[in-house]
């Protein structure tokens, strides 16, 4: 009796946990599904409000990856007309493919090469209209025509890049230029870099 008593018990919990995580896996959905609403049509407002959402993700969480791999989902979902954001980060002297979304990426870049590598080498945010027109650009994804690429850069070394793909030509301007600078800056300060072992931090 006692064993069919716990037995009852044990498939009750079960049944109780499952049902919380199918709530749970609801609750998320509708979370991203609402997120894609409520960035305002104003650039600047939209990126003070990415900017509030990225330090209140990023708070308590130095995890290198972690954030990487969600500030990469957040941009995704914040930023009209792209189809690749990610990150290339240093190592062994070239930037090899961090978190990002969006289609296969390339894997290595050396320095200097296309628009990630020549934004490490020159050390400078790369705003590129036209990536067709860009000397050595890497075509990873053909659709792309417009890049930005900006250095992760802390106490005067590159860690590696913020990379954002768009398919229409001058996606990118001066003000994204800004306020993506600003986000690299927060998302390098949120990091402790010392403790992502085998990369060139």
């Amino acid at each position: 009796c006692l064993s069919f008593l716990t037995n009852i018990a044990y498939c009750s919990n079960i049944n109780e946990y499952v049902d919380n995580r199918i709530l749970q896996k609801r609750k998320g959905r509708k979370m991203m599904e609402q997120m894609e609403y409520i960035y305002p049509e104003n650039k600047v407002e939209m990126y003070e409000l990415l900017q509030q959402q990225l330090k209140a993700i990023l708070d308590g969480e130095s995890d290198v990856i972690a954030n990487l791999s969600n500030v990469s989902a957040i941009l995704n979902g914040a930023l009209k007309e792209i189809n690749w954001v990610g990150f290339y980060l240093m190592k062994n002297g070239s930037l090899i493919l961090g978190p990002f979304q969006g289609k296969l990426a390339c894997v290595h870049i050396e320095i200097g090469r296309g628009v990630c590598g020549t934004a490490v080498k020159e050390e400078r945010t790369q705003l590129v209209d036209d990536v067709h027109v860009f000397p050595g650009h890497i075509a990873c994804d053909s659709a792309s025509n417009s890049e930005i690429v900006v250095p992760l850069k802390k106490d005067g070394k590159i860690l590696g890049v913020l990379d954002i793909d768009s398919p229409k030509l001058a996606r990118f301007d001066k003000e994204d230029q800004i306020h993506l600078e600003k986000i690299a800056e927060i998302l390098v300060q949120a990091c402790d870099w010392s403790k992502c072992g085998g990369y060139d931090f």
